[in-house]
């Protein structure tokens, strides 16, 4: 069967796993502090020149978007984000039970929009005191839909986030794959343009692990104490550097997130002249397919994928692709979309 439900079902690079046998009988200290990690820390700060960022690496991004929210906000403070951001739907009310309220905005293809957000802080008049205060705004790049936003919305949302004294949190779990879609902004860019953001490696071919870049010098003392409060300080920290070192030492993260995204967009344009309905035109590595109640039980006996929701008698389905996806699985999963929109014409199977 073929493996179009994620893009972190498989392990990790040969790179990565060749250097964890290369460091598996050092001796490192905890938590972050090994030699592994300053590596990783200088690889990913020279992306940056123009900037001094801090960097922490955690495991995963429910932890780390908890974590990093938990510590920039008050008791009373909430964050905005998109009604579909990773934190309002999939991280299991992960962030309000911290007690911070996520405050979600009317999506526009996966984003919120500069003119949503006016909209929304509109309503949220800090004057009353009744109300959770808004004070920061989480987006994710790429979106949970697989679209990516533009140098001028990010420009925008970062000069309103200025006017309303908020602060800007990217959540960059495929954040490799929005920077290769053909964007005109690079890592650089976005720590001129973020409070904090993530460097997304467990969907990029890690085993695990997130780097955590806090631009914002307010924001940057003492985030390792509500990291191990949170129970995100990871022991063996060095495991975190080593992911880090097999991605950017050789640009394989950058290669990574080309490839699951070219492979994505072969089978979003056969897609496209097969006639099936797409819910939006992703730009990544996530393709958003409608089907007939039919087609889905001709894919799904030879596809593992995501049903993404139910639209109205039809099914949007979710097809990833990935850094370990192969060509070969991709022409085979566009043969069994053809085969399953052509149903009707294919020759009935021959009886024992």
């Amino acid at each position: 069967m073929l493996f179009f439900r994620n893009d972190y079902g498989q392990g990790c690079t040969s790179r990565i796993l060749e250097l964890l046998a290369q460091a598996n009988e050092a001796d490192n200290p905890g938590y972050g502090t090994d030699q592994y990690c300053q590596r990783a820390r200088e690889l990913l700060a020279s992306r940056m020149p123009d900037h001094d960022p801090v960097i922490h690496f955690l495991v995963g991004g429910t932890i780390v978007n908890l974590t990093v929210l938990r510590h920039i906000l008050r008791p009373y403070e909430g964050v905005y984000s998109p009604d579909t951001g990773h934190i309002a739907v999939h991280e299991t009310g992960s962030v309000e039970a911290t007690g911070h309220k996520v405050i979600t905005v009317p999506n526009a293809s996966g984003k919120i929009t500069p003119a949503a957000l006016r909209k929304a802080h509109s309503q949220f008049q800090l004057i009353f005191e009744h109300m959770v205060m808004p004070r920061a705004v989480y987006i994710s790049n790429a979106t949970e839909l697989g679209t990516v936003y533009t140098r001028k919305e990010l420009e925008d949302l970062r000069a309103i986030c200025d006017e309303f004294q908020l602060y800007l949190i990217m959540d960059g779990a495929r954040l490799g794959n929005a920077l290769e879609s053909g964007v005109d902004y690079d890592l650089n860019d976005l720590a001129g343009w973020c409070d904090a953001f993530t460097i997304g490696a467990t969907k990029n071919g890690a085993l695990f692990g997130e780097a955590l870049v806090i631009m914002n010098r307010k924001l940057q003392p003492y985030f390792r104490f509500t990291e191990k409060q949170s129970g995100a300080m990871l022991a063996k920290g060095w495991l975190l550097g080593l992911q880090f070192i097999g991605l950017f030492e050789d640009d394989a993260w950058f290669e990574n997130a080309r490839h699951a995204n070219e492979l994505a967009m072969t089978i979003q344009n056969r897609v496209k002249e097969l006639g099936y309905p797409l819910l939006l035109t992703s730009e990544t590595n996530q393709i958003f397919v409608v089907v007939t109640q039919q087609e889905y039980e001709y894919l799904s006996t030879r596809v593992d994928f995501e049903i993404w929701e139910q639209w109205n008698d039809d099914i949007i389905v979710r097809f990833v692709t990935s850094w370990h996806t192969t060509q070969e699985e991709a022409e085979y999963l566009c043969v069994y979309l053809e085969e399953a929109r052509n149903q009707d014409s294919l020759p009935e199977p021959e009886e024992d």
